[in-house]
């Protein structure tokens, strides 16, 4: 059974920066795009960045330019290097690749 848990939220103020990880389960993990979602209070759930197997990257428009995701394969790992944080940043971080959710991590911009 493949699983994903992510790590590395916390509290930050704005214009800091925190990596986010997810570590995944399952020999799919190479063969799969993984993606890193947030959710806000109120709000409705929405991509972050997206990374292919083969390395093709895709950024929602509001994190262009601060955030950074990359995956190790050998190590079952993704990262988000989110860097200039702004308080709308606040939310559930969640990690996933197809059918697959983690359980998320909170982020926090204080401002």
């Amino acid at each position: 059974q493949v699983q994903v848990v992510e790590s590395g939220g916390g509290l930050v103020q704005a214009g800091g920066s925190l990596r986010l990880s997810c570590a995944a389960s399952g020999s799919i993990f190479s063969l799969s795009s993984m993606g890193w979602y947030r959710q806000a209070p109120g709000k409705q759930r929405e991509l972050v960045a997206a990374i292919t197997r083969g390395g093709s990257i895709n950024y929602a428009d509001s994190v262009k330019g601060r955030f950074t995701i990359s995956r190790d394969n050998a190590k079952n790992m993704v990262y988000l290097q989110m860097n200039s944080l702004k308080p709308e940043d606040t939310a559930v971080y969640y990690c996933a690749l197809p059918g697959v959710w983690g359980q998320g991590t909170q982020v926090t911009v204080s401002s």
